[in-house]
């Protein structure tokens, strides 16, 4: 039996649910050109940083004034701005390489922090070719007198600026990290995102109790911190107007199931590649397709959201009664 897997995410027509998320596997088109050969479906960029723009603005600045007053010499002393090959120039031109060598959608992933890392990069971006853009948040909200409130008003203010500078999909990569999460999902998806990435890791720092100091690293994501994900598929499946893709935990093919059963759209993959390589993409794929063929599936349509709960009144009561169960199952036995 042929299993058809095909998917739709952000509008885009897939060859199947497997999507290479941004890591350094995805910044060169070695790489890119082989998780394409090994079956993925599409390619997040590694994230576009504002603050990478501004420190090779800097360097240029504090390059022009060390040759102020310089007598020029064959033409020049220092290249213009305009070709100064700064990380903006380095992405634009490694979007139209991928698009030229890659036959599925290139998406670029933006993180910025002012209107001009957001809107008019994110206009640039597409304007280079990219499929669509994932805008990255990741911004802590670290300010004591800043309300719950004004940082979500300023995050769906966000996106609906970026959404009108964009004739592109438009992917918003968020945490979970907000006092009522559902209702953000459905202000993001009415200001105008084409779909939530389900979620965004934020960074923890750990400690150095040797040198005292904070310890800066990220650790690969594993499979127990799929559980929030899911819960949140469960519950927006079917519920807001947007693609959902899942993010974060994807170690084999029945993980890749367990989210389409949850109810994504599209499953994205980052630690596993990282540990495996892009040849561990045909091992996701197969795995998949053996599993829906192994159980009488002949698309992923047939499985996805098969345990999303709507948010319904009676499934929040029977979680609640799952919450206790397991509560009293893990207490000690009294001897």
């Amino acid at each position: 039996m042929m299993v058809d897997l095909r998917t739709s995410y952000l509008g885009l027509r897939l060859r199947n649910p497997l999507i290479a998320s941004a890591s350094p596997l995805t910044g060169n088109l070695k790489s890119l050109r082989a998780l394409e050969d090994y079956g993925a479906a599409a390619v997040v960029l590694p994230s576009l940083f504002e603050e990478d723009i501004l420190q090779d603005r800097h360097a240029l600045e504090l390059a022009l004034d060390a040759g102020a007053g310089v007598s020029e010499v064959c033409g020049g002393y220092f290249p213009g701005r305009e070709k100064f090959g700064g990380a903006v120039e380095h992405y634009l031109a490694l979007i139209d390489r991928a698009r030229s060598a890659l036959d599925i959608p290139v998406i670029a992933s933006l993180n910025g922090t002012t209107d001009f890392g957001w809107t008019e990069l994110a206009a640039r971006l597409a304007a280079a070719g990219a499929s669509a853009i994932e805008l990255n948040l990741y911004d802590l909200p670290l300010d004591l007198v800043q309300s719950g409130v004004e940082v979500e008003e300023a995050t769906i203010s966000l996106v609906k600026r970026v959404r009108t500078a964009l004739d592109v999909p438009l992917a918003v990569k968020l945490g979970p990290y907000y006092s009522a999460f559902g209702q953000m999902a459905q202000a993001l998806a009415d200001a105008g995102a084409d779909g939530l990435v389900l979620f965004n890791r934020l960074y923890h720092p750990d400690v150095d109790l040797l040198r005292l100091c904070a310890v800066h690293n990220l650790e690969l994501s594993r499979r127990h911190e799929m559980r929030l994900p899911m819960m949140w598929l469960t519950a927006l499946q079917g519920q807001i107007p947007v693609s959902l893709a899942a993010s974060t935990g994807v170690e084999s093919a029945v993980d890749v199931v367990r989210y389409l059963l949850a109810g994504a759209d599209a499953v994205m993959s980052t630690s596993a590649l990282l540990r495996h390589g892009p040849k561990y993409m045909t091992s996701l794929l197969s795995g998949l397709e053996e599993w829906l063929e192994s159980r009488g599936f002949d698309n992923i349509n047939a499985v996805r959201g098969l345990l999303a709960t709507h948010g319904d009144t009676c499934t929040r009561l029977q979680e609640r009664d799952a919450y206790r169960a397991s509560l009293h199952y893990s207490q000690p036995t009294a001897r």
